[in-house]
């Protein structure tokens, strides 16, 4: 999580300005295209309401020209498609800022038997923010991924047995 899209220096929750929250996503594009993360960007909210404030509205930002035609022509379709207009901004990535740790990984905080492993397996705060099994737990509370994906990938993890028996639990439990 961080901030996009404004004008001043050094945003934060605090003093957020004229910046929105977003997300940033780093991602491999012989893994998953560019277009396949806008399909998941559209699934995932409703556009067709109009934002109560600029730090909450919807926006894509683009890296490059290419990303920019994507996002528009993928607007204009998912537009077509509800037959409603789309609130969603499409504008250039200028700078991305990280949000302060303790707005990081939301739902995986809100879980104190996690964040015990957590803490364990990443004494440091920036550690544990830019662990790739933080960010996935984290998703998993959320409500995304199904059993058998979980099962996959926190076999592999450094997640102790019962961190993994009491996420499956947890999940399952959704």
């Amino acid at each position: 999580m961080g901030y996009a899209g404004g004008s001043t220096e050094n945003p934060s929750y605090r003093n957020i300005g004229d910046y929105s929250e977003t997300v940033q996503v780093d991602f491999y594009p012989e893994k998953i295209s560019y277009t396949e993360l806008l399909n998941i960007f559209w699934r995932g909210h409703d556009p067709t309401s109009p934002a109560f404030s600029r730090q909450y509205r919807s926006v894509i930002f683009y890296k490059n020209e290419k990303q920019k035609k994507l996002a528009i022509e993928s607007k204009a379709r998912e537009e077509k498609r509800r037959g409603k207009k789309i609130y969603t901004a499409v504008e250039p990535l200028r700078k991305f800022y990280l949000a302060e740790g303790y707005h990081q990984k939301y739902y995986l905080r809100q879980d104190r038997v996690l964040m015990k492993e957590m803490k364990q397996l990443y004494p440091k705060e920036e550690d544990f923010v830019n662990s790739t099994i933080a960010a996935r737990l984290n998703s998993y509370l959320a409500g995304f991924g199904n059993a058998e994906q979980i099962k996959r990938q926190i076999d592999s993890s450094e997640l102790s047995e019962q961190a993994r028996e009491y996420l499956l639990k947890k999940v399952a439990g959704h």
